[in-house]
């Protein structure tokens, strides 16, 4: 038997989106018309628990939003299948390009004869800034997380976006509620 949750237990914004996309759904379909939208939605995003959602949900078919620490059904084993090939990450060796190859062989061999004639006294010491130029401009075009900080900048941004549309939502219900109270 399943324990079931308690409707006190705080809500994450991921249950909260879940929620939303839900809510959506039976608006495309029809069971809800779009002030009631608006108005279950701003209650959704300033719900803090899943009792206060289920209320939301409870004369609507599914589907409901999801819990992510929700009990998850247990799928039966998959028969054996032949290994497919791992797929080639853009940071990995397998994945670099010729260009890619040839940098990462022939910047170590720079960086040893470029020590090795400073040290011999062939070439001045300040020509040790060629191979670092190298190496920086090698992990900046392919390094490992080159692309990183376009990645976390657009997440950063979409979470942005998100909070401020909830707190505008919550906002919105809060003053709608107001002025019921009035």
């Amino acid at each position: 038997m399943t324990e079931v949750p308690s409707p006190q237990l705080r809500i994450s914004d991921q249950n909260r989106e879940s929620a939303l996309s839900a809510l959506g759904e039976h608006m495309s379909a029809g069971r809800i018309d779009i002030d009631e939208y608006g108005e279950r939605s701003a209650r959704i995003t300033a719900a803090k628990t899943r009792g206060e959602l289920v209320e939301l949900f409870a004369d609507l078919p599914a589907p409901h939003p999801r819990y992510e620490d929700a009990p998850q059904a247990v799928a039966a084993p998959e028969p054996a299948k032949e290994a497919a090939p791992a797929p080639r990450h853009p940071g990995s060796p397998e994945g670099w390009n010729g260009g890619q190859r040839f940098v990462a062989a022939f910047l170590p061999l720079v960086w040893i004869a470029t020590i090795a004639l400073i040290a011999t006294g062939v070439l001045h010491g300040t020509l040790i800034l060629v191979p670092i130029g190298l190496s920086i401009f090698a992990r900046s075009m392919w390094g490992h997380g080159a692309h990183h900080h376009d990645n976390h900048h657009d997440r950063r941004e979409r979470h942005l976006r998100d909070r401020d549309r909830r707190r505008e939502l919550r906002d919105s219900f809060r003053d709608h509620r107001r002025g019921l109270d009035r």
